[in-house]
């Protein structure tokens, strides 16, 4: 088990009322090079997120601003420590996802997140989980047999999804992957697109593709979907289906009608798992047309062995400028719905 916390003890010098400084030094250079990135871009995005200054000499590094904000940067520091020390490789994304958590005060979870191994990659590499939204991801499919994830593009909830259901796979826990998706989006209807049905849902299936290839490979994958232990199929064939020791994943699920969402719901067998993924911001159906994904959050709230995640923009795990472009969005939003 290793040490989850770890206090910024670097001395604080007063230079006038307002700013502070205080130096912190690493252990050796390859400590101090992984913590501040290449060409210091950790250090980067530290300075613009905390609003400091963040200077370098060797394996020193100095932080200068108002006090509350380097004590929390040094707590950083001090858990991208730990991750170097863990082993980890230390990535942009995690120096997000320390901020947010230190901003939300919940920075003790952070190498409690990387301690929980989700399942591994095609090259053997951990997949964790990496914020506290994907971490609550997690638990609750571990403690229900279905789940809804809902929040906006980039959270992970797909990828996260996946890997679970490889995990069970992996373990024997299930039998079968299914992932489905709706196959009408963006105003697109299947009857209007050329060539075969293959040729018309690969595209809106493509992300399902692509996790699982970079969880088990495409050698791997496509040998397994060969021998149906995976399908991926639109929403429409699990009509009439009742779908036992299966993994069971729904993306994109705002784009259901209630009359589909029960449809797929109605599909759970015993000894099954179901993921329902989707972001209610981005409903592609005519307008009037109530999306099956909201009306069951209203409906199945509270429900036993059916859990709800609700993920927002600072779980973003993609480049640091997503979530605030989703967080700009849903102001305008909340704007535009006052009014």
């Amino acid at each position: 088990m290793i040490k989850l916390t770890r206090k910024f003890e670097g001395a604080m010098l007063l230079l006038t009322d307002q700013k502070f400084q205080s130096m912190r030094t690493f252990k050796d250079p390859d400590q101090a090079i992984a913590i501040f990135g290449p060409q210091n871009n950790h250090l980067t995005l530290l300075e613009e997120a905390l609003d400091i200054q963040i200077s370098t000499r060797g394996e020193k590094v100095i932080l200068t601003g108002s006090e509350a904000q380097v004590i929390r940067a040094g707590e950083i520091l001090g858990q991208l420590e730990l991750l170097y020390e863990h082993g980890s490789r230390i990535k942009p994304a995690d120096v997000m996802s320390a901020l947010r958590l230190a901003e939300s005060d919940q920075l003790d979870q952070f190498m409690r997140m990387h301690e929980q191994i989700v399942g591994r990659d095609v090259d053997g590499k951990p997949i964790r989980v990496r914020n506290v939204g994907q971490q609550y991801y997690v638990q609750s499919a571990k403690k229900n047999d279905i789940v809804f994830g809902i929040g906006p593009a980039g959270t992970g909830k797909t990828f996260l999804a996946v890997a679970l259901a490889v995990e069970a796979l992996r373990k024997n826990e299930v039998k079968r992957i299914i992932l489905t998706r709706p196959a009408v989006e963006a105003g697109e209807s299947l009857g209007f697109l050329p060539g075969d049905l293959k040729e018309k849902v690969d595209p809106y299936l493509r992300p399902l593709y692509d996790a699982l290839y970079s969880i088990l490979g495409v050698t791997h994958t496509n040998r397994l979907m060969e021998k149906e232990t995976i399908e991926i199929a639109p929403l429409a064939y699990m009509r009439g289906r009742t779908l036992d020791d299966a993994f069971v994943i729904l993306d994109e699920a705002q784009n259901t009608t209630t009359q589909q969402m029960k449809m797929f719901l109605t599909r759970l067998g015993f000894g099954s798992k179901m993921m329902i993924n989707g972001d209610i911001s981005q409903i592609d159906l005519p307008r009037g047309q109530m999306s099956g994904l909201v009306h069951s959050r209203h409906i199945l709230q509270g429900t036993p062995g059916i859990g709800h995640v609700q993920f927002s923009a600072s779980d973003v795990v993609r480049h640091q400028l997503v979530s605030q472009v989703i967080a700009a969005y849903n102001r305008d939003a909340d704007n535009k719905h006052k009014e």
